[in-house]
C-alpha cells in the first residue's frame, strides 16, 4: 500500500512543479489556489490505477472527488481571474523579492502538494482497498453527508458570488441564503465533503484515513475561517452591518440565526 501512497506523493509533486513554473513565468503565485484542489484528484485517479482494484467504492470515491475538485478549481479560477497576484503572494514576494521565486517552489507549491498527498489518505483507502467489495451502509450514508456539504459549498459560493457581482451590494455583509445560518457554508461544507470520504475510508476498516481528514479540518478552520474572519474585521475592511451578523450567525455549524434583540445583548 505505501508504494501506491508515494506513487500519489510523485504524481501530485510533477503537478506541482509544472505549476510552479508557469507561475514563475506568469509572476502570479497565487495560481496554486486554483491547482490546490486538481491535486487531489491526480492523487486518487494515481492510486486507483497503481492499485488496480475497481471495486464499486473506487469508482464511487473517483467520482465524488473528481466532481469536487473540478467544480472548486474552476470556481477559484473564475473568481480570480484578471485579479493579479493575491495579496498573501504580493507581501511574500515583496520581503524576499530576489529569491521568492526560487525559494516559492519549496515554500508554497512543493508545501500544498505535500499536505494534499497527506490529506488524501482517505482517498488512498476508499480506492485502493479490495474488501469489502460492494458497498455497505457506510458509502450509502458517504454519499448522503457529501451531497449536504457540496450543497453548501457549491451553493454558498454561488450565492456570494452573485452578492458581489451586485453594485448595490458594496460594503454590504452576505447575510442571505445559506449565509443565514452559517458564516462560512462553503468551509463547512469543504469541511463535511471530507469527512464523507473519511467514511468511504472506514467502511474498509482504514480507520488511519482520519488523518488527512482531521488535518484537513484544521487547515479549514485555520487558514479558512479563522484567516477571513480576521481579515473581515481589519482596517477598513469591515462592512456594514458586520459586528450584528457576528453576534446572529453561528461561525461555522450551521443553525437558526439568533433573534435580533438577543444579538444586540
Amino acid at each position: 500500500m505505501w508504494q501506491v501512497w508515494l506513487a500519489g506523493l510523485a504524481t501530485v509533486s510533477v503537478l506541482m512543479a509544472v505549476t510552479w513554473a508557469i507561475s514563475a513565468i506568469r509572476r502570479d503565485a497565487s495560481i496554486v489556489d486554483r491547482v490546490w484542489s486538481v491535486g487531489f484528484i491526480v492523487a486518487a485517479w494515481t492510486y486507483a490505477i497503481a492499485a488496480d482494484v475497481w471495486t464499486p467504492r473506487t469508482w464511487l470515491a473517483l467520482a465524488l472527488v473528481t466532481i469536487w475538485g473540478a467544480r472548486l478549481s474552476i470556481y477559484i479560477t473564475a473568481r480570480n481571474w484578471g485579479q493579479g497576484e493575491d495579496k498573501r503572494y504580493q507581501r511574500m514576494r515583496e520581503r524576499r523579492p530576489q529569491s521568492f521565486t526560487a525559494r516559492s517552489l519549496v515554500t508554497i507549491f512543493l508545501l500544498q502538494g505535500v499536505l494534499a498527498w497527506v490529506v488524501s489518505l482517505p482517498l488512498l483507502a476508499a480506492v485502493a482497498l479490495e474488501a469489502p467489495a460492494g458497498l455497505i451502509w457506510l458509502d450509502y450514508l458517504a454519499v448522503l453527508i457529501w451531497l449536504v456539504g457540496f450543497v453548501f459549498e457549491a451553493g454558498g459560493d454561488w450565492q456570494l458570488s452573485r452578492f458581489l457581482a451586485d453594485p448595490a451590494n458594496r460594503g454590504k455583509v452576505m447575510d442571505r441564503g445559506l449565509w443565514r445560518y452559517t458564516r462560512h457554508p462553503n468551509y463547512f461544507g469543504d469541511t463535511t465533503v471530507w469527512w464523507a470520504y473519511l467514511l468511504l475510508a472506514l467502511s474498509t476498516g482504514a480507520w488511519w484515513g482520519a488523518i488527512g481528514t482531521i488535518l484537513m479540518t484544521a487547515i479549514l478552520l485555520t487558514t479558512g475561517v479563522g484567516l477571513t474572519d480576521k481579515n473581515m474585521t481589519k482596517g477598513g475592511s469591515k462592512r456594514e452591518g458586520f459586528d450584528e451578523y457576528v453576534a446572529r450567525t453561528n461561525t461555522f455549524f450551521p443553525g437558526p440565526p439568533k433573534p435580533r434583540d438577543r444579538a444586540r445583548a
